[in-house]
């Protein structure tokens, strides 16, 4: 594997193994602050985290 193949092979295996136990909902999803939210709902959207601020909504 190439350097590249293997993030992406962790990363999916990581992903997997979290959407099995549970993990992926709380890593998606996690318990924020107010000010930590704030951020999220601007930068947290490529991972899903923050409200459903949608990236085309930016354009």
């Amino acid at each position: 594997m190439t350097d590249d193949q293997y993030d992406a092979y962790t990363i999916a295996d990581w992903l997997r193994l979290a959407d099995q136990d549970g993990r992926l909902q709380l890593a998606l999803h996690p318990p924020l602050t107010p000010p930590e939210r704030a951020v999220a709902e601007v930068e947290g959207w490529i991972l899903g985290v923050g409200s459903a601020v949608a990236p085309n909504e930016f354009c």
